[in-house]
């Protein structure tokens, strides 16, 4: 056990298994990170410039698409510098930043998918009074709301965090994260785990009761629909469900590694189930809703055309 009080840096200890192929990995995760930056950016700017995209649902798209930013951050640039450098140590006070990074990406995407579940929902459900409920302000207020909700709740608790003292340094994993910090920590933590359970629920429960509400009313309207209107809907909901689906298998791979022991799997297998969470939501996401979202993808291949046409006159 380190002395408490020496305790001022964090050993990711799962990096070591990268020593042999450092510099493969070191590209495989610039060139995502590249992606990720390039596709959101792309994505975030189409939707600002183009007039005709200023509706709520792309607001919206544009709001995931930040965090899709917000998160790739808090994670990749530092995985890029531990994985050049070795010992891979950070100091404590990068390790608690990343995890409050980290898990208020997580919280705020949750949230970002629960507004859009409502969204879909007034839609499908109130066409006629769209506009009237889902008003620009409205969606302001909700953009507002998803990023100030997550980030002050999690503050509540993490300041627990903040005041713990620690008698080891090693954490088996690519990045830091609450749970496994608190494990480290010299004092009975069963309080504090159990705070973190019920905070686990605060930050999911009303996200994902709206999300079920929500498509258990698209259905019973889809079920009375017409053939037309029940495929109408379902393009409308498809790229959402995706983004849903793609969120919930990133928080299972991340409670199995959190939970279970996972040290039988093989190492790159544990490195994709570690990183998927972070990395294939903010991938993935511009890309669904890029190419499943008609007014968007008219709009980017109308980008890619005109910057063909000017680059063949140049």
């Amino acid at each position: 056990m380190e002395n408490s009080s020496a305790v001022s840096s964090i050993i990711l200890s799962a990096y070591f298994g990268m020593e042999d192929l450092k510099y493969l990995y070191f590209s495989i995760f610039l060139i995502l990170y590249i992606a990720i930056v390039a596709e959101n950016v792309i994505l975030i700017g189409v939707i600002y410039t183009e007039k005709t995209l200023h509706q709520p649902m792309y607001f919206l798209v544009c709001n995931l698409a930040a965090n899709g930013l917000y998160g790739s951050t808090a994670l990749l640039p530092a995985l890029l510098k531990n994985v050049a450098s070795h010992p891979s140590e950070v100091s404590l006070a990068s390790c608690r930043t990343q995890i409050y990074c980290i898990h208020t990406y997580a919280i705020v995407e949750f949230t970002i998918l629960g507004v859009m579940s409502y969204d879909r929902y007034v839609a499908i459900c109130h066409p006629l009074r769209y506009h009237t409920i889902m008003s620009l302000t409205k969606v302001y207020k909700l953009v507002a709301f998803t990023w100030i909700y997550p980030l002050v709740a999690f503050l509540i608790f993490f300041i627990i965090t903040l005041q713990l003292r620690f008698c080891d340094k090693t954490i088996d994993k690519l990045y830091c994260i609450n749970y496994l910090l608190i494990k480290l920590s010299c004092t009975n933590t069963s309080v504090v785990n159990i705070i973190g359970l019920m905070s686990v629920v605060l930050y999911s429960v009303p996200q994902l009761v709206m999300i079920i509400y929500s498509y258990a009313h698209v259905l019973r309207v889809c079920a009375l629909s017409s053939k037309e209107s029940k495929l109408k809907a379902l393009r409308t909901c498809t790229p959402h469900l995706f983004a849903i689906i793609n969120y919930f298998v990133g928080c299972y791979f991340e409670i199995l590694q959190s939970r279970f022991d996972t040290s039988h799997l093989p190492y790159r297998t544990q490195v994709f189930m570690s990183l998927y969470f972070l990395i294939f939501p903010p991938i993935l996401n511009p890309a669904i809703y890029g190419l499943s979202i008609q007014a968007i993808r008219v709009k980017l291949l109308k980008l890619c055309y005109n910057k063909n046409r000017i680059l063949s006159i140049q």
